[in-house]
């Protein structure tokens, strides 16, 4: 889709006041699905502008979805303050709920990058959503001891080289899911995935174009 995405500023209504958002839709098309996508952490500089982020939601507004990014409480103007992964779990909630009421008939995914992946997985376990995609997922740290697993086509992008998530953490925590999601490991890649960045588009392109068929 070579046309850029239209993009909207907005708050949105969440349990610690205001969320800040941005709502990018497909060009000269209405949506054949929503996305809901999840910064990093906020207190150590993530914010909704996160180019790992931005990719991801330009990954499903290329792919014909609504996308939404959001900062969580207490990130640049949102309400609120940080609540150690608890209150932005409740956040992201919200921001599904909001997604899904402007057209309840359509598809909605759920992402998120590192600690935003934690939480999208926590999300997708306590909501109903139709796919999964967590890049770099910090799972020891906000999201270890789930009740279940998601239920849904779940991907998981991660480089071998991160820094800041430990590759081998990833690869055991997966094994011991059931039947558990894909694993896609990018060689060379670091934890921002830096000049890999279409990489993972391409991959995050791949896997839900493969999973709507």
């Amino acid at each position: 889709m070579s046309k850029s995405p239209q993009a909207e500023r907005l708050f949105i209504n969440g349990p610690a006041g205001r969320l800040e958002a941005i709502l990018e839709l497909p060009s000269g098309q209405g949506p054949v699905g929503n996305a809901v996508v999840c910064h990093p952490h906020p207190q150590h500089g993530g914010t909704m502008h996160n180019k790992v982020a931005h990719t991801l939601a330009r990954a499903f507004v290329r792919m014909g979805f609504a996308a939404l990014r959001f900062n969580f409480r207490g990130t640049e103007k949102s309400d609120g303050g940080y609540d150690e992964g608890n209150g932005e779990l409740d956040d992201a909630l919200a921001a599904i709920d909001w997604m899904r009421a402007r057209d309840p008939e359509l598809p909605i995914w759920v992402a998120g990058f590192s600690f935003g992946a934690a939480i999208a997985v926590k999300a997708a376990v306590a909501t109903r959503v139709d796919g999964l995609i967590s890049v770099a997922p910090a799972i020891s740290r906000f999201a270890s001891g789930l009740d279940s697993q998601p239920a849904r086509p779940w991907l998981i992008v991660q480089g071998d080289q991160d820094e800041l998530v430990d590759i081998d953490e990833t690869i055991d925590w997966v094994n011991g899911l059931d039947p558990g999601p894909e694993l896609l490991i990018i060689p060379g890649g670091e934890h921002f995935f830096h000049g890999r960045l279409v990489e993972l588009r391409e991959a995050v392109t791949e896997f839900v174009g493969r999973s709507q068929a």
